[in-house]
């Protein structure tokens, strides 16, 4: 047990959230820098050097410089074994990331400095604040134009509610952009550009020494002096329990880029969060040192291997040591097997896997028995831990293939990609799959569909947009969906395990139905 015990405090997973094209990709890519799990950080776009970022394996991700799916990244680091959970940043791709939440500990909120806090940040704060997990922020992109350090931690407070505390300050912004200060040791480090290179040349100058005068100029270390006064008279005080309620944030300044900050950044991370969390079970909590193996499914992806066809179910591990071949008890499907499999992830890199711990990230084949959210436990400890909801889409199209000859292919590719998440997929009542409705939380998620039906299952389609706006699961068990009293705009499907919705095309249908039909009861998503 005791050794257990130390394998588990090593571990630190997280998730990386931002609004699209504030770096996250980037700095992902140099914290593996720094772990020594590439030797290259390839840009996301990676037109100069024709390689792309390590987190970006999709082919459609390569060429639209996007991440569209999440990927699960582990790499160690003075000690730690951390797990970076690489999400999407744009807004369509939403769902994946609220998924990916629920299996991280903490999170690294990137902000561009020259934008403050974004739509989309604000969106995914959210998630981070109902589970009131710490949040460490990254102000990147100092290397550009920015705006004021104080500008920006006051948009972070005022938009997001929550309070900061600069573990760093920048020194000077753009061209003029010479490093950081760090309030903890109270000097300043001064870095050089490198290319990618993992070896930075880097300086710490203590804030009393004339060489810092003549390294940074007159102006900027008479702003830095006037800086560093205000925010010792006037700024919050740092409180570990207030990070750790997810109330405090710890604000970094630097540039992944160029690598300005990135690996002190990291190292105080790494203090600054803590070893796996307890979970919630539908009974209780799941402790991470509990002698029993659980664990929950959060993602599912398929055809990662284009030439094997395969998919592979992610879990977290939530307790306990997991050995490959052990006996589990999958408690959706009441069934006990064997995780014969299991690999770690780097993007689309594998490697089978012999054992992990609590707060790792494995991959197990999944002949299709997996859906997300379910839980995996020892067979004489039997519990489950609670649901991960479906979110309701908001965009509808009607679906269908161009070659009806592909009519197994198709059905494969659309069933393939619904398990995984990023679409759902309906059908109206006592209707075949010859063609299904397809509804999205964002519209680039059609794009996405027609794209990887087309390169992973050689199946054409076409897209009917639908005017549909809302979706509503019915709640009642015993409702006859073809009695109901609805308004001409409104339209009868089912999901694929047979369960009745109803697609409306305004908030004026959704009242219609509810005041025509007593006892009707409309859920928002399904659990």
């Amino acid at each position: 047990m005791a050794d257990i015990k130390k394998e588990i405090e090593k571990r630190r997973t997280f998730a990386i959230i931002s609004h699209p094209d504030a770096g996250k990709t980037t700095l992902t890519e140099k914290l593996l820098l720094y772990g020594g799990a590439i030797n290259l950080a390839g840009s996301v776009k990676g037109k100069k050097t024709a390689k792309h970022a390590v987190s970006d394996w999709m082919e459609i991700e390569k060429q639209r410089g996007i991440s569209v799916t999440s990927s699960v990244l582990q790499f160690k680091y003075n000690g730690y074994c951390i797990n970076i959970l690489d999400t999407p940043g744009h807004q369509d791709f939403s769902e994946d990331t609220y998924r990916t939440l629920m299996a991280a500990d903490s999170a690294v909120m990137v902000i561009d400095a020259s934008k403050g806090v974004e739509a989309q940040t604000i969106k995914l704060f959210k998630v981070c604040l109902l589970r009131s997990i710490p949040i460490i922020t990254f102000i990147n992109k100092m290397d550009r134009d920015a705006k004021s350090p104080f500008e920006l931690l006051e948009d972070i407070e005022n938009v997001l509610g929550i309070s900061t505390y600069p573990m760093n300050w920048p020194i000077g912004s753009g061209k003029e952009f010479k490093g950081v200060y760090d309030r903890k040791s109270g000097s300043v480090l001064t870095f050089t550009a490198n290319n990618g290179q993992r070896e930075v040349e880097s300086r710490s100058i203590p804030l009393s020494s004339e060489e810092l005068k003549s390294s940074i100029g007159d102006d900027l270390f008479s702003r830095l002096s006037e800086d560093i006064e205000l925010l010792d008279v006037a700024g919050d005080d740092f409180n570990s329990e207030l990070v750790r309620g997810g109330r405090l944030t710890p604000v970094f300044f630097g540039s992944a880029l160029t690598n300005f900050g990135v690996e002190p950044f990291l190292e105080e991370f790494l203090s600054l969060t803590t070893p796996p969390l307890p979970r919630e079970t539908l009974t209780g909590e799941a402790s991470p040192y509990s002698d029993g193996f659980s664990a929950f499914v959060f993602k599912i992806q398929a055809n990662m291997n284009k030439a094997h066809r395969d998919r592979i179910a992610f879990m977290r591990i939530c307790s306990g040591r997991f050995e490959k071949n052990m006996e589990v008890y999958h408690v959706q499907g009441d069934r006990k097997l064997r995780l014969s499999q299991p690999q770690q992830i780097m993007a689309q890199e594998r490697e089978v896997i012999y054992e992990a711990y609590a707060g790792d990230i494995i991959g197990v084949f999944d002949p299709g028995i997996f859906s997300i959210g379910d839980t995996i436990c020892m067979a004489n400890d039997k519990f489950c831990f609670k649901g991960i909801p479906t979110f309701a889409p908001e965009h509808f199209a009607l679906v269908l293939q161009k070659d009806t000859m592909k009519r197994k292919q198709f059905v494969k590719g659309v069933n393939q990609i619904a398990q995984e998440g990023t679409i759902q997929i309906f059908r109206e009542p006592e209707s075949g799959m010859e063609e299904v409705i397809v509804g999205v939380v964002g519209t680039l998620q059609f794009e996405v569909l027609e794209y990887r039906l087309k390169n992973e299952y050689n199946v054409e389609i076409v897209m009917n947009p639908l005017p549909y706006q809302y979706i509503r699961w019915i709640g009642n068990d015993d409702i006859d969906i073809k009695a109901l009293d609805l308004a001409s705009d409104t339209k009868r499907i089912e999901d694929l395990k047979g369960r009745p919705l109803l697609l409306f095309t305004s908030e004026w249908s959704i009242s219609w139905a509810l005041e025509h039909n007593e006892g009707l009861i409309l859920e928002e998503f399904s659990s």
